[in-house]
């Protein structure tokens, strides 16, 4: 993340729909003190652009081409020496993927369906107190 701009919660968005993209890099844009640094398609991406942006936060779909967002959300938090807080996204509701998001290492799940600007700042508030 660029430390030009301090304060803001830089978030990188990963899903493999331009449609869903969209709509979190509103929701983001929404949120007061966030901003997106980046977007990818896919789990292979998404490690990639990780370790390139250092993003505070990562908005990742469980549902990716090539490697899931569940083993994408593993290879960013053991390859970043800062690893972001990571929350996973699905169309399926908490109860199928909350258990598998945490042990890929997560802070936490959200169905799409629920994903708002209280939510995201709600996740970074609860992960960052937990990490401090």
């Amino acid at each position: 993340m660029d430390d030009s701009v301090v304060g803001v919660v830089g978030v990188m968005i990963v899903d493999d729909q331009a449609p869903f993209r969209m709509a979190a890099r509103m929701v983001v844009q929404l949120t007061d003190g966030f901003a997106v640094v980046g977007e990818a398609e896919t789990g292979e991406e998404s490690v990639d652009m990780a370790a390139a942006l250092n993003p505070d936060i990562v908005l990742m779909d469980v549902n990716l081409p090539g490697i899931d967002g569940l083993e994408a959300t593993r290879r960013i938090l053991a390859a970043t020496a800062r690893p972001p807080v990571v929350v996973l996204l699905s169309t399926y509701e908490a109860a199928d993927y909350g258990p598998r998001a945490a042990d890929a290492g997560a802070a936490t799940f959200i169905p799409k369906s629920e994903f708002d600007p209280d939510r995201l700042a709600d996740a970074w508030t609860a992960a960052t107190t937990t990490r401090a």
